[in-house]
């Protein structure tokens, strides 16, 4: 169980058992013995013996990790470590590159990609659990099948799914249908056209549409990792506690929004280091270099801590108690990284820096169903443009984010196919005069003489804003208290954790929330998915269902990459800020940082299982951590 006062940062990130007794071993050592030979001999005997631990932080606690449930960042990294998806991005590749991960080859694609076939390598195996009774479990393509189909089972309620309907695989999105239709269970055992297995090894997904891009889905492993139907049957309810995959990792502890440990999958298959170095790096092509040919992982244990503050995240780091330090908070950039280049102390140390412009729009929502901030009418609109006219984003990436981040123009992002420098719109503008000009010509004026703004029809104007008790959040709503101060609406903010607000935005309960949305692929399809109106509760939080963005968001997924589908994005993205379903802010510019004897990490944005191609200098860490 979780500790509700939360552990300390030294508790978060204890090395394991066999270290401290390693440690300890080595006071003795170093007082009893001779410095220059003895003292030697015993920190490298007992970096042989004990455990290679990563340790880092998570800032926002996990939901689970079944693949069929989930849809958060920190989930997904979890259960990308546990499944495996059929293909993967190359770590140090740029641009994203995918290849093989459990298949033999990249799949066959048909010349108008509505046929994709896949044939699974022999002799992969599961983790061992009881439900295999046993047995030693291998990965066929039954696995795939059945994972894809759990998308479609009501039970699950997946998040996801619309990643799946949008590509119609034939027959399924109407098997789901009938069986709601008539309230039985979904039937696993039902062949359909679209999914068909082919032998034991080769299945064959068909689509209704020609998705030149789907085939970079099959690279998720928290979305579509393979799933043994025995687990999930054997768990049910609580398969989201019991994740048996085929990756390299296995859960080894869970402490629900505390703490997460994962350890090497004995049963997990030879796979060795053949990452190319990196140009421009040359410290870390260095190390790449002499990690070739390595059997993965080359590291015996994660451990992730839940530590939603950031003072207790970076004293952790500062004080040797983490390898990383994924994502230095803002309010230390200017110690950490003054000027955007690593503090001489820090530098002196060895640590390491690896900067980059996260896949990602940070953005507030409104629920477009609520009946104050929703609606398609001219004076809905208005009010949202109104709001959205009052944050000033500039002052935000100054103040919030200690300059780590740019504006953004729309639902679209840099380094991703889609993205158009040169496009400017008003969703970065702060203008207070026209925001204030646009309510006062809808009737959004106060009629009761209180100093704050009524609805048109005289009833209060009143926005409720839902928000984590965090530094991160609690400097936004300073912002935003401001900027609606200043534009005499009244704003009210809910604090609650963030699965707790995931779990309400998703049932489309809450007026307002802050969140940001993470590419999982290197395409701007991800974000234009926020306004479909079949994601409505999944991707799109906002609950918009426009006809003619649905349409536009349509064609361009058909279309392959070229002028033709840039200039459809672009009108999609010019609905998306016309009606403003979202207030999208910023795209952060992240800072990771590692410690000296870290091996090997880079940051690669469309790769959550860093930990694969890491390794630890235990010798360093003994040495420094005396």
């Amino acid at each position: 169980m979780s500790n509700p006062q939360g552990p300390t940062p030294t508790q978060h990130h204890a090395r394991s058992g066999a270290v401290r007794r390693a440690l300890a071993w080595l006071t003795l050592a170093a007082a009893c013995a001779p410095a220059w030979s003895a003292g030697d001999s015993a920190a490298a005997e007992a970096a042989k013996a004990a455990p290679k631990v990563l340790r880092y932080a998570f800032r926002v606690a996990e939901t689970g990790f079944d693949p069929a449930q989930i849809s958060d960042t920190y989930s997904k990294t979890v259960a990308a470590g546990i499944f495996d998806a059929p293909l993967k991005f190359e770590y140090l590749a740029s641009p994203a590159k995918l290849v093989p991960n459990t298949l033999v080859a990249m799949p066959e694609i048909a010349a108008d990609f509505k046929t994709l076939t896949f044939e699974v390598k022999p002799g992969i195996y599961f983790n061992d659990d009881p439900a295999f009774k046993g047995n030693k479990r291998e990965l066929t393509a039954a696995d795939y099948i059945y994972s894809i189909k759990r998308h479609y089972d009501p039970q699950w309620k997946s998040p996801n799914l619309y990643l799946l309907e949008n590509v119609k695989i034939l027959g399924l999105s109407e098997l789901r249908k009938e069986l709601m239709a008539t309230k039985k269970p979904f039937d696993y055992d039902r062949p359909v056209e679209g999914l068909q297995q082919l032998s034991r090894y080769k299945f064959q997904i068909k689509l209704g549409v020609n998705d030149p891009r789907f085939i970079n889905q099959f690279a998720d492993s928290g979305f579509l990792g393979a799933v043994a139907r025995e687990v999930v049957e054997a768990y049910s309810d609580k398969i989201m506690e019991h994740p048996v995959g085929t990756g390299a990792w296995r859960l080894a502890e869970w402490r629900r929004s505390s703490r997460i440990v994962l350890e090497k999958n004995p049963n997990y298959r030879e796979e060795f280091y053949k990452e190319q170095p990196p140009a421009g790096k040359p410290e870390l092509a260095a190390q790449v270099k002499a990690l070739q040919g390595r059997r993965l992982p080359m590291i015996d244990r994660v451990e992730i801590a839940i530590i939603e503050e950031t003072q207790p995240r970076w004293l952790s780091f500062l004080g040797g108690e983490a390898e990383l330090l994924p994502e230095l908070p803002f309010e230390f950039a200017g110690v950490a990284i003054p000027g955007n280049k690593l503090a001489p102390n820090l530098a002196k140390k060895g640590v390491q820096m690896t900067r980059f412009v996260y896949p990602e729009i940070a953005f507030s929502y409104f629920n477009m169903e609520d009946a104050t901030v929703g609606g398609y009418t001219p004076e809905k609109i208005a009010l949202r443009r109104a709001i959205s006219l009052a944050m000033d984003v500039n002052k935000q990436i100054r103040l919030a984010r200690r300059g780590q981040g740019i504006p953004a123009q729309g639902p679209s992002i840099p380094g991703v196919f889609g993205y158009d420098p040169a496009f400017k719109s008003e969703m970065s503008e702060f203008n207070l005069a026209k925001a204030k000009g646009l309510l006062d010509l809808y009737g959004y004026v106060d009629k009761n003489g209180d100093g704050w703004r009524d609805m048109p029809d005289g009833s209060p104007l009143r926005i409720e804003y839902a928000t984590q008790p965090t530094t991160d959040s609690r400097q936004l709503v300073e912002l935003w208290n401001k900027g609606m101060d200043a534009l005499q609406v009244k704003m009210v903010f809910k604090t609650a954790k963030w699965p707790e607000n995931l779990k309400s935005a998703n049932a489309g309960k809450l007026q307002m929330w802050g969140v940001s949305w993470v590419a999982s692929t290197p395409d701007n399809d991800t974000f234009l998915a926020l306004g479909d109106g079949r994601a409505k509760g999944k991707a799109n939080k906002a609950r918009f269902d426009l006809p003619a963005f649905n349409e536009l968001y349509q064609k361009q997924k058909a279309l392959p990459d070229g002028p033709e589908r840039q200039a459809v994005m672009r009108e999609a993205q010019r609905l998306m800020i016309a009606y403003m379903p979202y207030k999208m802010d910023i795209h952060r510019i992240f800072t990771d940082l590692a410690q000296p004897w870290v091996i090997g990490y880079e940051r690669n944005v469309f790769v959550r299982t860093f930990w694969n191609y890491v390794d630890i200098d235990q010798e360093r860490f003994l040495r420094e951590n005396k």
